[in-house]
C-alpha cells in the first residue's frame, strides 16, 4: 500500500522545468532510493515534497494518506508526519544538543533524548549540553539530526545524502539508524548517488535530467552504478563505493 504518491508532478523554477511529469509511488514502510547524477533533481523532489517555500507551486500532485497535500505548507506536512533530514545540517547558535533534540520527539522525555544519542553512537554525557553550532563536526551534526528524527518516529522521512561528511564507522551507525525507522514503521527515502546507501533500500527510483529514468528492485537500478545508464547531458558518474562495491 503507497503511503505517497506523486502523479504527473512537475516542477518549474526560473521559467526552467526541474522536475518533469514524475509517477512515483512509495510503499508504507518500506526503504525506497532516489538516484541519479548530481542535477537529476533528486534534492529538488525531496524540497517539493517537504513543500519549502519556493518549491509549491505545482504541476500534478502529491497524495500523502489518500489525501492531496498540494497547496499545503511545510507545518502542515510536517504535522501528518513528513520530514526531511539535510544533505547538510543547519546549525543552531545557542541551541544544545538535548533541547534539539527535546523539540522533535514524541515521548518528551530526558530518557528518549539519551536513547536517540545512544544509537547513533554518541555518548549523551559529551553531546547533551553541547550546542549545535560550528563546534559539532559535518559527521557530528549528522548523527545529532539522525537522533532527532529517530525520537520524532515519523511516518515519512527523506535522507539527503545521509552518507554526506561521515567516515566509514559513523556511516555503520546511519545504516543502523535507518533500520530503526524502519522497525518503527517509517517509510524512508534516501537520496543518494552511492551505491553503498542503495543498498540499504528495497526499491529505487533513477532520475535524470529531473525525468524518473527506472525504477523497481535494487538489482534493476543497480546497472547504473556500472555506468550502463541511459544517455543524458549529465558528464557526473555514480560513486561506485570501493571495488567490493561497499
Amino acid at each position: 500500500m503507497s503511503i505517497l504518491e506523486l502523479k504527473n508532478l512537475s516542477l518549474t523554477l526560473n521559467g526552467r522545468k526541474i522536475l518533469s511529469n514524475l509517477d512515483m509511488d512509495f510503499l508504507e514502510g518500506h526503504v525506497h532510493a532516489v538516484v541519479g547524477p548530481n542535477g537529476a533533481g533528486k534534492s529538488t523532489l525531496a524540497y517539493t515534497i517537504m513543500g519549502l517555500e519556493g518549491y509549491r507551486n505545482i504541476e500534478g500532485d502529491i497524495i500523502f494518506g489518500g489525501e492531496s497535500i498540494k497547496g499545503m505548507g511545510i507545518a502542515e506536512r510536517a504535522k501528518r508526519g513528513i520530514t526531511l533530514g539535510w544533505q547538510e545540517p543547519a546549525r543552531y547558535e545557542g541551541l544544545t544538543v538535548k533541547k534539539f533534540i527535546m523539540a522533535s520527539s514524541a515521548e518528551k522525555s530526558i530518557d528518549e533524548v539519551e536513547d536517540a544519542l545512544r544509537k547513533v553512537g554518541l555518548n549523551p554525557d559529551d553531546y547533551m549540553n553541547r550546542a549545535v553550532d560550528k563546534t559539532l563536526s559535518g559527521g557530528e551534526r549528522k548523527k545529532v539530526e539522525l537522533a532527532s528524527i529517530l525520537a520524532m518516529r515519523p511516518k515519512f522521512v527523506m535522507l539527503d545524502e545521509p552518507d554526506s561528511g561521515i567516515d566509514v564507522s559513523s556511516l555503520e551507525k546511519i545504516f543502523e539508524g535507518i533500520k530503526l525507522l524502519k522497525s518503527y514503521g517509517s517509510t524512508i527515502v534516501l537520496i543518494t548517488h552511492s551505491l553503498a546507501v542503495m543498498k540499504q533500500a528495497e526499491r529505487a527510483f533513477l532520475m535524470c535530467g529531473g525525468k524518473l529514468v527506472e525504477k523497481g528492485g535494487i538489482d534493476k537500478i543497480k546497472p547504473y552504478f556500472e555506468k550502463e545508464c541511459l544517455p543524458c547531458e549529465h558528464k557526473n558518474l555514480p560513486d561506485k563505493g570501493d571495488k567490493n562495491g561497499n
